[in-house]
């Protein structure tokens, strides 16, 4: 077989959906993975995509994750809304969420929202995006399982607890970021580990505490975070967004929680959506855009300037048309997969081997 095997995004979604029903997912949750799963590839960030296929039944069969549960969403004050996801992932409750969050922003100007019991493998850029395809400012929040050391440390504590911005813009998509607090995203360490590749130094320390650019030692030890003391402090902030501030667990406790070492923990994700038009007396939001537009080009004068976001909009245009491009390991292993071939075996990375040497440098 080919080293890479070619695949529209429709397949994408199509097999994604497939296999996940096929072990258990039910079809509303199976059709907002896929969803999740299949932004990942049309954007090429593809440590969120049909690489995450694994985690999401590895968790489901480990018994820590529900396939069917309903979100429930509650009102906790006036500018407060909760989504439970009752140990679903995280995807379908986002998606019901999404509206209402939306709505009562643009009611009150300001609106929080706190998901509890979510299981979380996913990007958090698809949910700001949506956010801010709407005209609201938006901002996300997520924690993760143990795998960053605090700044001098070399212990995992906190997760790699991502954070995401949304700014709406007239005549072109969002202006969006998501990024880790730690030097890389963890995903992007396994995908190396996958691909043979080596890490960028600065990134983690192995299980001795000394500095590694070997994934397998990266993953047996700890990440970094980025800008030393600052991207720990951000981390931190992070975990207590996440975390006490929404009522559900820290990094470290939700990896005491996963004792099945299936990769996916179990948390809270804060989101918070802004009014633009309301922060101002009198607001105008074709002006408050136009201000906005003033710094984005001002930024773009410069040579070798970018946008955030705008790689990810150029892949879009581009896999829409063309495809995407899947690694044949990591295909053939989603094709057992859907055909129930892995009936009887420990988990759901078997059969891969990168993604087996993966879960054994985590521990399992």
């Amino acid at each position: 077989m080919a080293n890479n095997i070619s695949m529209t995004l429709d397949e994408v979604h199509a097999l994604a959906k497939r296999l996940l029903q096929a072990q258990g997912f039910s079809a509303r949750h199976a059709q907002a993975i896929a969803n999740t799963v299949t932004a990942a590839e049309r954007d090429e960030c593809r440590h969120h995509g049909l690489f995450r296929i694994p985690f999401y039944i590895n968790a489901l069969r480990a018994g820590q994750a529900s396939g069917d549960a309903e979100p429930t969403l509650s009102v906790l004050a006036p500018g407060v809304l909760k989504v439970d996801a009752h140990y679903g992932f995280s995807p379908l409750a986002l998606e019901v969420a999404d509206a209402p969050l939306a709505k009562l922003a643009s009611e009150t100007g300001i609106a929080a929202m706190a998901v509890n019991n979510a299981l979380n493998v996913a990007a958090l850029w698809p949910e700001v995006e949506r956010l801010a395809e709407r005209g609201l400012v938006a901002f996300a929040f997520v924690a993760a399982s143990p795998y960053v050391a605090p700044a001098g440390g070399t212990r995992p504590l906190y997760g790699t607890n991502p954070m995401a911005f949304g700014w709406p813009r007239a005549n072109h998509p969002p202006v969006v970021f998501d990024q880790a607090s730690s030097a890389s995203a963890r995903g992007e360490i396994q995908v190396r580990l996958r691909d043979g590749r080596q890490l960028e130094e600065g990134w983690a320390v192995g299980p001795d505490g000394e500095p590694t650019i070997d994934p397998a030692t990266a993953l047996a030890g700890a990440q970094l975070p980025f800008g030393g003391v600052k991207g720990a402090a951000i981390a931190m902030m992070v975990e207590l967004l996440a975390g006490p501030l929404v009522g559900d667990l820290l990094s470290f406790e939700a990896g005491e929680k996963d004792a099945a070492n299936t990769g996916a923990p179990c948390g809270g994700e804060l989101i918070i959506a802004i009014d633009p038009v309301r922060c101002m007396a009198n607001g105008n939001r074709a002006a408050q855009l136009a201000h906005g537009e003033l710094l984005f080009s001002k930024i773009l004068e410069q040579q070798g300037t970018r946008l955030p976001s705008d790689r990810r909009y150029e892949a879009r245009k581009r896999t829409v048309l063309e495809g995407v491009t899947v690694p044949a390991s990591l295909y053939e292993t989603l094709q057992e997969l859907s055909t129930g071939e892995y009936t009887g075996k420990r988990n759901a990375y078997e059969g891969d081997d990168a993604l087996r040497a993966t879960l054994a440098a985590q521990g399992a």
